[in-house]
């Protein structure tokens, strides 16, 4: 279960460097919008602590190993909060859910939301048998929905068009 769950966070940070490098393309297109700018900075930092929380997943408890790694903290998570409600700032807000996908930005964000609520899962999975910081399924939580709100933002600066979901008997 540990190494699922590290294994894990460290797909969801291979996933990030793919988005990062799609918002530098992206940078490249908009002429360094300061928000695009901001997205990719954001990216990488949230690509440090995972490091550091992949790190905290590997070792356990118990470990005799001189040098541990840092905790995740509850101050990582209150950063996080705050990005979500930068992100969720200039865009519309949702009158329904929506599809994955838009932006090729948006659409890699999505991706990533996924890989993290699976990471999430694999950590909770861990948890069950085995003392855990509970930072660290408190900060992959946050930090899923904070893929989502930054999925809706590359969209948004992107001017790319969101797909409402419509249940299958609808008009």
């Amino acid at each position: 279960k540990r190494v699922v769950a590290y294994g894990a966070v460290d797909e969801l940070n291979s996933q990030l460097g793919v988005a990062v490098c799609l918002v530098h393309s992206a940078i490249g297109a908009q002429s360094a919008d300061p928000s695009w700018v901001a997205l990719r900075d954001r990216l990488v930092h949230v690509q440090g602590e995972l490091f550091t929380l992949g790190a905290e997943l590997a070792t356990p408890p118990d470990s005799p190993l001189p040098g541990k790694p840092s905790s995740v903290t509850a101050g990582e998570t209150s950063c996080l909060e705050r990005w979500i409600d930068d992100a969720t700032a200039p865009v519309p807000p949702l009158t329904g859910f929506i599809l994955p996908g838009g932006d090729p930005v948006a659409s890699h964000l999505h991706v990533c939301r996924t890989v993290c609520r699976q990471a999430e899962r694999h950590a909770v999975a861990l948890a069950d048998h085995t003392p855990l910081n509970p930072q660290i399924l408190i900060y992959l939580n946050r930090l899923s929905d904070l893929l989502f709100a930054w999925a809706r933002l590359a969209n948004h600066l992107a001017n790319a068009a969101e797909t409402a979901w419509k249940s299958p008997g609808a008009p």
